[in-house]
Order: structure tokens, then sequence, then C-alpha cells
């Protein structure tokens, strides 16, 4: 089980996502909002935040949202879950559909510290339900269907 610690959107791609009170997620599109919504595979990104905590002690000043993440969530570590995992956070199904991605090297992060952690902990997912996700909302995983 995990805690929603923010919920991040951005107007335009390629810029950092700040954190919003709460996310309207729609089904098959994303966050309402984001610049990353639609039709496509990678309409949500998640990190864990024990993951940037870690990261944050080798002296990275990264604020949420800032590795381009829509959801930080503390106690789950989305790098050993695999494609097909399904994520419950109230109403919202969210689908993994993409474990870390390929870096352009040109983000703020990198260009700070010579890492990013996004590539190799961050994952995407599409929306399978929609509803409202807060700060403070549980996460779970459900492996099967």
């Amino acid at each position: 089980m995990g805690k929603v610690i923010a919920v991040c959107i951005s107007p335009a791609k390629g810029t950092e996502k700040k954190a919003v009170a709460e996310g309207l997620f729609k089904k098959d599109y994303g966050i309402e909002g984001d610049a990353h919504a639609g039709k496509w595979h990678r309409q949500v990104s998640l990190l864990s935040y024990d993951k940037i905590q870690e990261f944050r002690k080798k002296g990275a000043q990264a604020d949420n949202g800032a590795f381009g993440e829509n959801l930080v969530v503390e106690g789950i570590d989305f790098s050993s879950l695999s494609e097909g995992t399904r994520l419950l956070c109230g109403s919202v199904v969210l689908e993994i559909t993409q474990i870390g991605k390929e870096c352009h090297h040109g983000c703020r992060i990198f260009q700070q510290m010579g890492d990013c952690i996004m590539p190799r902990e961050g994952v995407f997912a599409r929306v399978i339900e929609g509803g409202r996700i807060r700060p403070g909302d549980l996460m779970e995983i459900n492996q099967t269907d």
C-alpha cells in the first residue's frame, strides 16, 4: 500500500510539473490539464517518493514534479513492478504500460547532478478508470485484474 504525496501537471511538454491540489484522471486520456495526456500509452507518469528522497540525499534540488512525474507515491517501488500491473487509487485504475524511459540528458536535474532517476525508476501508465486523486490518497497494487 502506498500514499500519494503529490499530484503534478504541466501545461507544456519538456517542462517541470507543478504540484496541484488534485488531479482529474480521465479514462483513456490522462490527467486534465497535463501536456502528456492523450490517446497513447504514457498518459500518467509515476515515481516513488522513497527513490526521490534517496536522490535528494545526494544533493539534488528537486521539488515534486521536477522529474516530470505526475504522481509521487510513498511506499511503492514502481521499478519493481511489471507492465500490465494495475494500480488502484480510489475510483482511479491505472495500468502500467512502460518501465523507465530513455533520458534526453537535457533535463535540469541531469545537468545539475550528472544523473536522473526517472529513466530507471519511473513508470508510465494509462488510465483504465477515471476519477480524482489528491495528496494523502492511498494506492494499492493489483497484480491481477
